[in-house]
């Protein structure tokens, strides 16, 4: 039976009072530093957007971002890490500037892309912080490349498709960020007009994906923290919990008073997180 060092299964009602000590910081306008390198890395039948910030020499952090997202949303983040590690971030595919292909978009392909992208960079291993689908694609890699990773923090993620809130689509925070999400489509995409065709695309893997077994958890030996909000309106705070204990190696953190978007809404508590857990 793994430990959950940084909480004990208490429940959710103890959990919750535990960590609203978590102050509340709402997210600051920010501007992306300039990256130490940035450009379009040939990525299997793709060309990936990719930024990266920081001195080379430091161990590597790749930021994952969620679905219909782009890698500017972690502006908030890439302060904080930039002076002790070296942060990468990139568009998946079909997102931001990224291009995509005619293939049907899943967690598979899209781990493949990361890993091809760091080899590009001769990454060898690296901690990666994915935020919902990105969190997703960082347990694809736990699974399946562990030598790859030297620690995971998930965010929002979920490890089958009942993880996810099935009134999601009521949720006016989450309906708003799919408005903001269309419109920085439109203004990065190198389709600027595929948008609905891409939704869709997307839109099929989250009804059909991720299918990750109880076994394949069971077997990650990547230091993982599963961190989520304890007012998702997306996620199921009970399946973070639930997927906290198929993972051997897993911590489990859920914010009080926040929901799926922690990076913005609460980027100090988040940021300290990041830090404290990848610092230690």
């Amino acid at each position: 039976m793994k430990h959950l060092r940084w909480l004990k299964l208490i429940g959710l009602a103890g959990v919750l009072s535990l960590l609203l000590v978590i102050s509340s910081v709402a997210a600051q306008e920010a501007t992306l530093p300039t990256p130490t390198e940035s450009g379009m890395a040939p990525v299997n039948n793709i060309e990936m957007y990719y930024a990266t910030y920081g001195d080379p020499t430091n161990t590597p952090v790749v930021l994952l971002h969620g679905g219909l997202g782009n890698a500017d949303y972690f502006v908030n983040q890439i302060p904080a890490l930039v002076e002790d590690y070296y942060v990468i971030t990139a568009d998946s595919r079909g997102h931001g500037r990224s291009t995509m292909s005619e293939q049907q978009i899943g967690y598979a392909l899209m781990a493949s892309d990361v890993l091809a992208l760091m080899d590009y960079l001769k990454i060898d291993a690296a901690n990666l912080v994915g935020w919902s689908d990105g969190g997703i694609i960082g347990l694809y890699i736990a699974i399946h490349n562990p030598e790859r990773l030297i620690k995971l923090i998930a965010y929002g993620a979920n490890y089958i498709p009942s993880g996810v809130r099935a009134d999601v689509g009521e949720s006016e925070r989450f309906n708003t960020y799919i408005e903001m999400a269309a419109g920085d489509y439109l203004k990065l995409s190198p389709t600027p007009d595929g948008f609905d065709a891409f939704l869709a695309n997307i839109g099929n893997m989250w009804a059909t994906e991720p299918n990750f077994t109880s076994e394949e958890l069971n077997g990650i030996t990547t230091p993982t923290l599963i961190l989520d909000g304890m007012e998702e309106e997306a996620i199921y705070p009970e399946h973070a919990l639930e997927m906290a204990k198929l993972i051997p190696t897993a911590d489990l953190l859920l914010m009080g008073g926040i929901g799926h978007f922690a990076m913005w809404d609460k980027t100090e508590a988040f940021n300290h997180i990041l830090l404290d857990y990848l610092g230690q």
